[in-house]
């Protein structure tokens, strides 16, 4: 049996309002190459300013956990998959260009409601 490795980052578990919405979030990467810690250090700079306190990221790397892939249909990386709150979005790439990530994640029409 393969170990899953995964690195998770939780924010706002203490201290939140009962009635935020946590957002999860997943970011498939392949190893620690250049892309890859842009696309998180893109993705953590972007929720502390737009979601603080708010969300969890969860890195899975496929290099060591290829079969991961298969159950958020990843074809690309990296990849960020928005699992909650629902539905499920996607956004490919280094997460470099801002506007992209937050129209793609819906972040500021959740946060509105």
């Amino acid at each position: 049996m393969k170990k899953k490795t995964q690195k998770t980052a939780s924010h706002g578990v203490n201290g939140t309002a009962p009635d935020t919405e946590i957002f999860s979030l997943r970011l498939y990467v392949a190893g620690q190459t250049p892309k890859s810690l842009t696309a998180f250090a893109n993705l953590k700079r972007l929720c502390e300013e737009h979601l603080p306190g708010q969300y969890r990221i969860e890195v899975i790397d496929l290099v060591k956990n290829p079969h991961l892939a298969q159950s958020d249909q990843i074809v690309a990386l990296p990849t960020l998959v928005r699992k909650l709150p629902e539905p499920i979005k996607r956004v490919v790439g280094d997460l470099s260009n801002s506007e992209k990530v937050i129209v793609g994640m819906d972040i500021q029409s959740l946060k509105a409601n």
